[in-house]
């Protein structure tokens, strides 16, 4: 495929870059290797045993969680490097 001035590659190397920094993002989302609290750590509130066998690790009710969820800032890197993107 013709890229211009990138090397043979380069595309899939950005897919590949943008689909690691995908899965580190979410991995790093997911509960830790431990309890689950019976409290929610936001608002106090009792985490039902259904999630709690569900999730194991999870630290809080499912309102809290969705807030913390909505909260989520994504990455806005542009890895394709448009003239756009370089015009901002």
């Amino acid at each position: 495929m013709a890229t211009g001035w990138a090397h043979d590659g380069a595309v899939q190397e950005q897919i590949d870059d943008t689909v690691s920094d995908g899965v580190q993002r979410a991995r790093a989302r997911m509960p830790a290797n431990r309890e689950s609290s019976e409290f929610c750590e936001e608002c106090g509130e009792p985490i039902p045993e259904a999630r709690r066998k569900a999730l194991p690790g999870v630290q809080t009710c499912v309102p809290c969680q969705s807030e913390l969820d909505r909260k989520v800032q994504h990455s806005m890197i542009n890895r394709r490097g448009s003239k756009d993107s370089q015009l901002k």
